[in-house]
């Protein structure tokens, strides 16, 4: 699964999360240079032949439109969020490239999760509430692994509170 909890201390455990990666940047390499290859194999054909200069603008382009679209998503995707619980804080840092750090804190005793099986922006979009705000996390995950995350999360702020 796309996040993991680490035991900090006795009191104190940190959840990160980050978005899954189907396509290591190896993989994208190879893709991005498979799909160069495969494009040289009607240009080889023409080689001597002024067709060569007409194809050939076309292959760069379709290359280098692949390159960027799977560098546009590498960067979407460097979103990760680490929520931090120790004795008596909830502290949810989310990492946005875009619009940077958005950090929501709360008494832990007064945290909880919640689960909005339809209405939200995906199914089962799961928030924290606590402070007079409700915030998301996991939004990125899948909605098995979300799912698991409110279990996790409603487990672990209990036992907290407890005490």
């Amino acid at each position: 699964m796309p996040y993991h909890w680490n035991t900090m201390s006795e009191t104190e455990q940190e959840l990160r999360l980050w978005p899954h990666n189907s396509l290591p940047p190896r993989g994208a390499m190879g893709v991005v240079m498979g799909v160069f290859l495969f494009g040289l194999i009607p240009v080889l054909a023409m080689l001597g032949s002024a067709i060569l200069w007409g194809l050939l603008p076309f292959l760069l382009i379709t290359v280098l439109g692949l390159w960027l679209a799977i560098e546009t998503n590498y960067r979407a995707r460097s979103i990760s969020e680490v929520l931090t619980l120790s004795g008596t804080q909830a502290r949810l840092v989310h990492h946005n490239p875009r619009k940077g750090d958005q950090i929501w804190t709360c008494n832990r005793y007064w945290a909880r999760p919640e689960m909005h099986a339809k209405g939200g922006p995906v199914p089962h979009y799961v928030t924290l509430i606590g402070e007079g705000r409700e915030v998301e996390i996991g939004a990125f995950l899948s909605e098995e692994e979300r799912i698991a995350l409110y279990d996790e999360l409603t487990v672990k702020l209990r036992d907290g509170a407890a005490q």
